[in-house]
């Protein structure tokens, strides 16, 4: 595993499901989802840099997202093949089913 990132064989459930169990997390998946990558100071507004690098450091080391340099910032991306691959239809069941969640308390 490099210092970063694991390897899809690496890449293990509970991690995964421990870094999609944070909202914020969550809506950095979601972002990623729609939008594909993008450089880490324009996915959420209003966090702190250190509370997005701690989320970052989460999502990577679980092997949710890449991150990689690209100038003096950083790009993150999803790792939705490695994820599928791994534990089909996971991503989708965790996203869709909070937005079931979400839904069902709009209407409470």
């Amino acid at each position: 595993m490099s210092a970063l990132h694991p390897t899809r064989d690496q890449i293990r459930l509970e991690n995964v499901l421990t870094a999609l169990g944070n909202p914020m997390r969550l809506a950095v998946v979601r972002v990623l989802l729609d939008s594909g990558e993008m450089p880490c100071g324009a996915i959420l507004d209003n966090v702190s840099k250190s509370t997005m690098t701690h989320h970052w450091r989460v999502l990577r080391d679980a092997g949710v997202i890449w991150q990689r340099p690209a100038g003096r910032e950083n790009l993150l991306s999803l790792r939705r093949e490695d994820l599928d691959a791994r534990y089909p239809g996971l991503l989708d069941a965790v996203l869709n089913g909070v937005l079931v969640d979400s839904a069902a308390l709009r209407e409470a």
